[in-house]
């Protein structure tokens, strides 16, 4: 969501904090602004809208060698250049920018107000600066920890003094904040992509944790001013990465990228020798895993729909009850939490709030907890018993492509490791390992179809509604396929069970509703073309995705998506490919801003 970007040093700050945004916009955010230190002031540019737009309002000359920058996504009020960040307090003295929600700024502000404080802005984040410049303190360390223990909810929050040149505080609940570590200089931001080109040495702050910097040094402490330590971590990924490299669109380039993400996911977890596979980071031994009795698996968005994929594989193969949650609603059911029940968070971030929220309802209660995801060192990645890294690279697009394909193929790997454990059989587990590792081979094939799925999306694009059917594990790759075609397109789509159509969604079948039915060549197909004849004798479109031959298929539908013949323990991945090709042509036809869609952010780190 919201992007922090800070910066202290002996060089210009403008050009480094401006950079920094722009590798945030990803993020998803509707304002930017920044705040310079400059001759024992601090003075802000801020502007609704793009990046442009704050660019545009800058003078040539913007002096100062520390500062900070933001990208808001509107919570607290509209999205205009008094509600940007950053904000400042009365005297113009203490400039503060802030991710997160403060549940209490309704009190603290009419407090305030009390005090004579006049608020220039609708946010509740402008609570903050007010609130840090009436707590003096020797120290503005003091003043940021003494302001922060009046405050209730979420904040990763940078603070500059106007009297305290050089000189960052930033404190963390529930919203990331990193610190780089670089030669002579030092950065604060959300996301390490931000600072990948001046340096690679990071710490990431715990909640509850506060740190002190100039450009020499750093030090950590907690809200009840106790020291802190902690080890920095380098980054690994390439700052090239998050290039366009020649595409039009990032989401294209990640979709274009997945044969390799999934065959670094894949790199060196199957073992040939005992016919399985191997993911050690799980931290449990094939003896606590036989005794584990159930599953159940959460995450949010695009994560839950992995989840689904990921409990249905696992109870084929291991033979385990397994089911999925959205995470956002597990912890306010106040949920049982069993002893012989493994839980696992899935989350691209790591950071994503619902998901951690999970994760400590979960530990509170006793459970074990695993978790999947993708950025080395979040949060959710240092507070679970043990998990899986996918390896996938950055993924700068909001709608996620990449890392949906390598969660599927983490859960492919665990359901193979459990499924060797409980009832798979060494030669089943063979042909499994040599399907997967054919799985990017096929992902290969999926995407030869862009140039005929493009011409097929230019025809549908027109509709006003989608369906999305499909059988089994078929299911939640149609959600994420609807999940797509909404995010990017705005084109409305419903995804349902193949056999639920006649239970209802059949009424709204019309010739001006086209309906996608997956069709991937299995025991279940002759029931799924039933429902595809029942589509056809209410004069709905069809646009069949399939890897069969049957040539029913093709006599009933408008239109065929192909993907290639495969092992069906890979038919959801593959498959999948091809809708997110399709989601992607309509939105680019329709002329959608698809790597930043409307109102959407790619790390949700509020609730």
């Amino acid at each position: 969501m919201c992007g922090i970007i800070a910066f202290t040093g002996n060089r210009a700050a403008a050009p480094i904090l401006i950079a920094g945004l722009r590798r945030l916009e990803y993020r998803g955010y509707d304002s930017s602004g920044i705040a310079l230190h400059s001759r024992n002031k601090i003075q802000i540019h801020r502007a609704a809208g793009k990046l442009s737009q704050l660019e545009k309002k800058l003078p040539a000359k913007v002096a100062g060698k520390s500062g900070m920058g933001h990208t808001r996504w509107a919570t607290h009020g509209e999205a205009t250049d008094e509600n940007a960040h950053p904000h400042l307090s009365t005297e113009g003295n203490i400039a503060i920018i802030h991710n997160g929600i403060i549940e209490n700024a309704n009190a603290l502000r009419k407090a305030l107000e009390a005090s004579g404080v006049i608020f220039s802005s609708q946010t509740d984040s402008e609570v903050l600066a007010h609130l840090i410049a009436a707590t003096p303190a020797e120290t503005l360390l003091e003043s940021v920890r003494q302001a922060l223990l009046q405050v209730q909810g979420t904040y990763g929050l940078v603070v500059m003094d106007a009297e305290r040149p050089g000189e960052l505080v930033a404190a963390r609940n529930g919203s990331p904040v990193i610190v780089g570590i670089g030669e002579k200089e030092m950065f604060i931001t959300s996301d390490a992509n931000a600072i990948l080109s001046h340096t690679r040495e990071v710490v990431h702050l715990d909640d509850g944790e506060l740190v002190s910097m100039d450009q020499k040094s750093f030090q950590l402490s907690t809200l009840d001013a106790a020291s802190a330590t902690r080890e920095s971590i380098t980054i690994t990924h390439d700052a090239g990465s998050l290039e366009l490299e020649g595409y039009r669109h990032y989401l294209l380039k990640e979709m274009f990228e997945q044969p390799k993400s999934v065959e670094r996911t894949l790199r060196g977890r199957l073992d040939h020798r005992f016919s399985t596979a191997r993911l050690g980071g799980l931290n449990l031994t094939a003896r606590e895993l036989l005794d584990i009795r159930r599953i159940k698996i959460l995450g949010c968005g695009t994560a839950y729909y992995a989840a689904m994929c990921g409990a249905n594989c696992i109870e084929q193969l291991a033979r385990l009850p397994s089911s999925a949650e959205p995470a956002a609603e597990f912890r306010y059911r106040n949920p049982l939490i069993e002893p012989d029940t493994l839980y696992i968070v899935v989350s691209q971030s790591g950071e994503t709030f619902d998901t951690l929220a999970a994760v400590r309802e979960i530990r509170r209660k006793g459970g074990r907890v695993l978790g999947i995801n993708n950025v080395v060192g979040s949060t959710i990645a240092r507070e679970v018993d043990g998990g899986v890294y996918m390896h996938a690279g950055p993924e700068v697009s909001v709608a996620s492509t990449k890392a949906f394909s390598s969660m599927l193929t983490s859960f492919m790997l665990l359901a193979l490791q459990l499924g060797r454990i409980h009832d798979v059989s060494p030669q089943y587990g063979t042909v499994l390992v040599e399907a997967l590792e054919r799985c990017p081979e096929k992902i290969a094939e999926a995407l030869e179809q862009d140039a005929p799925i493009a011409a097929m999306a230019k025809k549908y694009c027109v509709a006003k509604s989608m369906f999305y059917i499909g059988r089994t594990d078929a299911f939640p790759i149609a959600l994420e396929g609807a999940l797509k075609l909404k995010e990017i397109s705005y084109i409305h789509a419903e995804a349902y069970p193949a056999s639920e159509l006649k239970h209802g969604p059949l009424a709204l079948i019309d010739p001006d509703t086209p309906t996608i039915v997956l069709l991937p060549d299995n025991d279940l197909l002759d029931k799924s073309i039933s429902s595809l004849q029942e589509i056809k004798a209410r004069k709905g479109p069809v646009i069949a995705v399939t890897n069969s031959d049957s040539p029913e298929i093709v006599e009933l539908s408008d239109d065929v998506i192909r993907f290639p013949a495969c092992h069906q323990f890979l038919h959801p991945l593959v498959m999948g490919i091809s809708l997110q090709l399709f989601a992607y042509h309509c939105a680019v036809t329709m002329g959608r801003d698809v790597d930043q869609p409307r109102n959407l952010a790619k790390s949700v780190t509020v609730e």
